[in-house]
């Protein structure tokens, strides 16, 4: 079986299945959590991040396999999304709401905007709801007036968008102000709003956001980006984040093929060849990748979606330089990695959150809450399914 048809194959028997199976036909939207025992809490709260991804999930299957059978599921992610998770009165998008509906958290950070931007917009390719496009509009509106200003995209704010702890997006003993992963997500969502509406402001935005990375982020150093930052952009901490590294290279890149800019074409190319090359060579280790590394000692779980990400970095690292096989070589191991020890085999399951370096999954860890959700490694198979088409 070619590549595209193993990932074909996964998409269509192991993920959509599973993540339909989570519809929640009373109350709308999916269900929040299922633990490592395949136990459903249907009373679980439904982060919107969540909610966000599986219709991103749902919109982009339904394009990649042409499967109007999807449409349903997108339909009914969409709806959730439109009538409990945004807040019509002050605008922007709760972090979460309860099983049947009511905001629950009410905080507005700049990461679930973007989400909810990134999966309006691949709703609206899919569907041609002009009213999600709006929306998505709407959104980008609220993160440029109510989440940015001069240093670049706030994290956490209140309901009334005054700023808040950034507990959601800060860890390793570090409160941030702004956060590598926040800005990656924002590109991520301006790159997928400008590739399906042309929007002006997206495009400005990515240049921007570019500059960032490349003069701020990125630590030439170092070879990879810094993590966590203080209110004026200065790091916080010693941390090298693998998964991130790998996946901010080909989310760039997708950037910059959008934006069509040869400036910003060259201007990126050295970078994230940089990050590709430095996380292959410290963190690609008994076929699978690293987490991190933090003060000099590394973190050998094996997380779920960064190997799904480094999959799709490394085969994209290939492409942009054939002669270095190895990243193909990497890409492909890492795959077998995944089939042996991250997919779960048992009847119903999905992936395991995190698996040990020999393999072992940690089944303290749930494979659906707010972080857990079907996009990483659901556009692991679409991406995979169009790079390796693309080669034949």
């Amino acid at each position: 079986m070619s590549i595209t048809e193993e990932m074909r194959a996964h998409l269509e028997e192991k993920l959509l299945p599973f993540w339909k199976n989570l519809k929640d036909n009373e109350y709308g939207g999916y269900y929040g959590f299922m633990d490592a025992e395949g136990k459903l809490d249907r009373q679980a709260v439904k982060g919107c991040i969540l909610n966000s991804r599986i219709l991103w999930f749902f919109s982009s299957a339904w394009m990649a396999l042409q499967d109007p059978g999807l449409k349903e599921y997108a339909d009914h992610a969409y709806l959730f999304l439109k009538e409990h998770c945004l807040d019509r009165e002050r605008g922007g998008v709760y972090w979460s709401v309860t099983w049947d509906g009511k905001p629950e958290d009410t905080t507005k950070h700049t990461y679930n905007q973007a989400f909810a931007v990134y999966a309006l917009s691949s709703y609206y390719a899919a569907s041609g709801c002009r009213e999600a496009l709006e929306l998505a509009l709407e959104l980008q509106e609220v993160i440029e007036s109510k989440c940015f200003d001069q240093y670049g995209y706030k994290e956490a704010l209140d309901i009334d968008f005054r700023p808040v702890d950034n507990d959601k997006l800060s860890e390793n003993g570090v409160m941030a102000d702004r956060t590598m992963n926040t800005l990656l997500h924002v590109f991520e969502a301006y790159t997928e709003l400008l590739r399906v509406s042309g929007n002006e402001t997206a495009g400005e935005k990515l240049r921007w956001m570019m500059d960032l990375l490349a003069d701020r982020i990125y630590n030439p150093v170092l070879h990879r980006q810094e993590v966590f930052f203080d209110n004026e952009m200065n790091s916080l901490i010693d941390l090298h984040s693998y998964g991130h590294d790998i996946e901010t290279a080909w989310l760039v890149d997708r950037g910059v093929e959008v934006l069509g800019d040869p400036a910003y074409r060259a201007k990126m190319a050295p970078v994230t060849a940089d990050l590709e090359q430095n996380v292959y060579e410290t963190a690609y280790r008994r076929h699978s990748l690293k987490n991190e590394c933090e003060r000099g000692v590394d973190d050998e779980w094996r997380v779920w979606w960064v190997q799904a990400e480094s999959m799709v970095g490394f085969y994209n690292a290939w492409q942009k330089a054939p002669e270095k096989s190895y990243f193909r070589e990497a890409a492909l191991d890492i795959w077998e990695f995944i089939k042996k020890y991250v997919v779960d085999s048992r009847e119903g399951g999905e992936w395991y959150w995190r698996v040990d370096e020999n393999g072992r999954p940690d089944l303290a860890k749930p494979v659906v809450e707010p972080w857990k959700c079907p996009y990483h490694n659901g556009r692991m198979c679409m991406e995979m399914m169009k790079r390796a088409e693309a080669e034949r």
